[in-house]
């Protein structure tokens, strides 16, 4: 049995994960800096505790963990969301084994030029990219290719992104400065897959793969279903083992119609793919045992948001006149937040939606965007001492 320190109590995946490990007999704390988040009312927890914001207040962050981590005897900190970055940040200050990699190696697979430049030099595919920084090589960018996609090198949920925009609407949209690089890519035609992937030491020690049919907007997957695809799997394996990476990582890819797949991004935390282990118990080992197989998900069924099939998928589906394929994907999937033994989450989840809608309100934000206003990590700094 072993001490689980978890954060970013927010997202779906860390409670998957909170009650993965505590049906595997481990005791379960969270780290969060929101109150009323998703995981705060699950039984699946043995202690939550309110932290300072890790993007506005890194070192006190850090500290709030140290804390934790030497009250509670943590033997493993694993990050959920985008606090991974500033967990990078104080990694070899924190007394105890953490489940991420140093901010450098996060860096690199976080922005998305220098993530397309490292895959492209390992012989990985991945489409065509240029990095932006000024009108004339945005200019440039439009004479490649017919058809294009802008996206900013640092963004989620591809609330920014611009798929096809003309030169007027770029230019109108973007802006040219340090803080706000975007990089361009040839639009390949095809189908979304998405992987997400715990690995040891560039080894994985389990693996899914599953379609992105339904989304919020156009970038977070909302059902999951999973699929046996080896062409991703080996371009994972690939790129782990080369970089030598341990945590939790996941993919977009796009595969053409001839079968070729290109890696379109990373996120080198917690996705939602995480849901598509819940039906087995020795998932949690592939965080603590390195020598496990690489586990893949058993093919029963699917999950899904249930809240944002809702309020995303039923409006989009009805929209482009998909609903019977909305209405299938609805009732033959589980709610990845009920469960009838830890309801509370799932009852009380207004509370977390409501705090981010206050927020957005305050701040002039989307809901997406809110949920990460104190987590998100852009790049600003390279270590965490420069916060003190």
């Amino acid at each position: 049995m072993a001490n689980i320190l978890l954060t970013g109590g927010r997202a779906p995946a860390a409670l998957e994960l909170a009650r993965a490990f505590n049906k595997t007999g481990h005791n379960v704390f969270m780290a969060e800096s929101t109150r009323g988040h998703l995981c705060e009312s699950s039984r699946a927890l043995k202690a939550n505790y309110l932290v300072p914001p890790p993007r506005q207040q890194t070192a006190a962050f850090l500290e709030a963990l140290k804390e934790i981590i030497i009250r509670d005897n943590i033997d493993l900190l694993i990050p959920t969301c985008e606090e991974v970055f500033y967990v990078g940040m104080g990694r070899s200050c924190l007394p105890c084994k953490v489940f991420a990699e140093s901010i450098e190696k996060l860096q690199t697979l976080h922005n998305k030029w220098s993530f397309a430049l490292r895959a492209s030099e390992l012989g990985l595919s991945v489409p065509e990219t240029f990095l932006v920084r000024t009108p004339d090589e945005l200019l440039l960018a439009f004479t490649q290719w017919r058809k294009l996609i802008l996206k900013p090198v640092y963004s989620r949920f591809a609330t920014r992104t611009l798929i096809e925009p003309t030169i007027k609407q770029a230019l109108s949209t973007m802006t040219f400065d340090f803080a706000n690089q975007w990089v361009a890519q040839e639009l390949i035609a095809g189908r979304e897959i998405c992987t997400y992937s715990v690995v040891q030491h560039g080894r994985l020690t389990a693996h899914a793969a599953y379609r992105a049919d339904f989304t919020a907007g156009r970038g977070a997957t909302i059902v999951f279903q999973p699929i046996t695809h080896q062409a991703t799997f080996d371009w994972v394996q690939r790129f782990v083992a080369a970089i030598g990476f341990t945590g939790q990582i996941a993919f977009d890819f796009i595969e053409t119609p001839d079968g070729e797949v290109n890696a379109l991004e990373c996120n080198p935390r917690a996705t939602s793919g995480v849901h598509l282990f819940s039906s087995q118990p020795e998932f949690t080992s592939a965080f603590l045992d390195e020598s496990l197989p690489c586990l893949t998900p058993s093919k029963k069924g699917s999950a899904m948001l249930s809240t944002g099939m809702l309020v995303y998928g039923l409006g989009a589906s009805l929209k482009k006149r998909r609903f019977d394929r909305w209405l299938l994907a609805f009732f033959a999937s589980r709610d990845v937040i009920f469960d009838a033994l830890d309801p509370l989450p799932f009852l009380l989840q207004w509370r977390s939606i409501s705090t981010y809608l206050k927020l957005g309100k305050r701040h002039g934000l989307s809901l997406l965007a809110a949920s990460t206003f104190d987590i998100e990590w852009n790049g600003e700094v390279k270590s965490w001492e420069q916060n003190e």
